[in-house]
Order: C-alpha cells, then sequence, then structure tokens
C-alpha cells in the first residue's frame, strides 16, 4: 500500500549500469512505501553517459532537478554496491539536509564499503544494510517503520517550542 511518502532512490548512472536490473526490482519494491521521484535510475535505456535522464539534458539541469528532489522527499534509499560519485554527493547533501537515508550493500569479495557511508550509521537518520536481494523485503519495512515513527510530533522543541 502506497502512501504519501515521496522516496528519492540513488544507484549508479555514469560510474555503471551493472547493477540497473536490480535496481529496477529496488523501485518496484519501493513502490509499496511510496511515490519514486527518481524511477529513471532504475530505466535501463539510461546509459553510463547518463545522457538520457528523464527531462534534464545537461549536467546543470541534472544537478538542479536532482536536489529539487532531494529537497522534496521523504526518504533517501541508496544501493551503494557500485562506487558512485554521484550517490556519495546524493547522500552528502541528503545528510545535510537531515533526511531519512538507508544505503544498501552487497558484500563483495575482496571489496570493502567506504568507511565515509559505513561510518555515518545514526540510529533512525541513517541505516546501512547489508543485504541479499531476497532480504530487502524486511529490511525497507525495517527501515521505512522508522521512518515513520521520526515524524512523530510527540515532543517539543524548546527553544521554538514547536513540536518535532
Amino acid at each position: 500500500m502506497a502512501t504519501h511518502r515521496k522516496i528519492y532512490f540513488c544507484g549508479s548512472i555514469r560510474a555503471g549500469r551493472d547493477d540497473v536490473d536490480l535496481y529496477g526490482r529496488i523501485v518496484e519494491m519501493l513502490k509499496k512505501y511510496g511515490t519514486v521521484l527518481t524511477p529513471f535510475v532504475a530505466d535501463p535505456n539510461v546509459t553510463h553517459l547518463g545522457s538520457n535522464e528523464g527531462e534534464a539534458k545537461t549536467d546543470p539541469e541534472i544537478h538542479d532537478r536532482d536536489i529539487r528532489l532531494l529537497t522534496e522527499c521523504d526518504a533517501i534509499v541508496a544501493e551503494v554496491t557500485q562506487p558512485s560519485l554521484g550517490v556519495g554527493y546524493e547522500i552528502g547533501r541528503g545528510v545535510a539536509m537531515q533526511k531519512k537515508i538507508l544505503c544498501l550493500y552487497r558484500p563483495q569479495p575482496n571489496k570493502r564499503l567506504s568507511a565515509m557511508i559505513r561510518g555515518a550509521e545514526k540510529e533512525g537518520l541513517f541505516v546501512t544494510e547489508d543485504y541479499e536481494e531476497e532480504n530487502l523485503p524486511s529490511i525497507l519495512d525495517n527501515f521505512f517503520k522508522k521512518v515513520d515513527q521520526r515524524k512523530r510530533k510527540d515532543s517539543l522543541d524548546w527553544k521554538s517550542y514547536e513540536p518535532m
């Protein structure tokens, strides 16, 4: 059951498209939890040259569109197995915007996830999960339950007296 939630999905584009079919399956799973703002990441017609990413055609257009979508989203789900400067940048911007972030990593022989990703974990805000594809439904369920818990405004900001 999709909700009003807006989800920004990140995956490698210019750093390699080997996982594009997996991205498609993840995007389909994410639709259960809300609207995926970036379905083009899972589009097999988008090549590693990144020249056909929806409406945006130039690098500045792509950047500005993605920042707008990051600002609009409620949560970020990033598949980080394929190292990508763009995905890292999106995650960093998401952290600065205090977005709820889930990083998904498939352990690889002789490779380790960047310490800048794994080391950024913060309960309820930034989660990194090692996974196998068959475990994704339970990982996503757990993450979005925590996202919903963090949305509750049941405490008070003592400076502004506004609900948090």
